[in-house]
């Protein structure tokens, strides 16, 4: 369980990834030393997974964000950790979840542009023979992406 110490290092990590770790012990009202040693016991426990750099992904041309919706042609647990073995290698995937309802996954893909994407699902999605069904709903606007956990301390 994490403490109001931990949870306000996950947050301001959250926030500034870079942060030096003098001033995040300041701003914990903790020394350096328990500071690190916090970092690390979170790090190591797996509820910081990572840091990374947020990018502008038009700066790299990916200018359409898709979700599509995929069903399997047969619920099992082979072909349902096969596909997800698959799409886990596919770079333009960026997120795969498994869903209720009418579907079985949710996709979020990033592509060029509209051709880009439409080869995309015919040279990788379309060749996974046990997909019964791909529908994409592409993104016209996205308004905000948040990446941040809304943490109470």
């Amino acid at each position: 369980m994490l403490d109001k110490k931990d949870k306000f290092i996950v947050k301001r990590l959250q926030q500034d990834g870079r942060i030096s770790m003098s001033n995040l012990a300041q701003e914990a009202n903790l020394s350096d030393t328990p500071c690190l040693r916090r970092v690390k016991k979170l790090e190591q426990s797996g509820v910081i997974e990572g840091y990374q750099a947020t990018l502008n992904r038009q700066a790299f041309n990916l200018n359409v964000l898709v979700y599509a919706f995929v069903r399997l042609s047969a619920n099992s647990d082979k072909l349902a950790t096969q596909f997800e073995h698959t799409v886990a290698r596919l770079e333009q995937v960026l997120e795969c979840s498994v869903v209720t309802g009418a579907y079985d996954y949710l996709l979020k893909i990033i592509a060029e542009d509209l051709e880009d994407y439409e080869s995309f699902v015919k040279k990788s999605l379309g060749t996974i023979d046990y997909i019964a069904t791909i529908e994409s709903t592409v993104v016209l606007k996205q308004t905000f992406s948040r990446n941040v956990l809304p943490i109470k301390i």
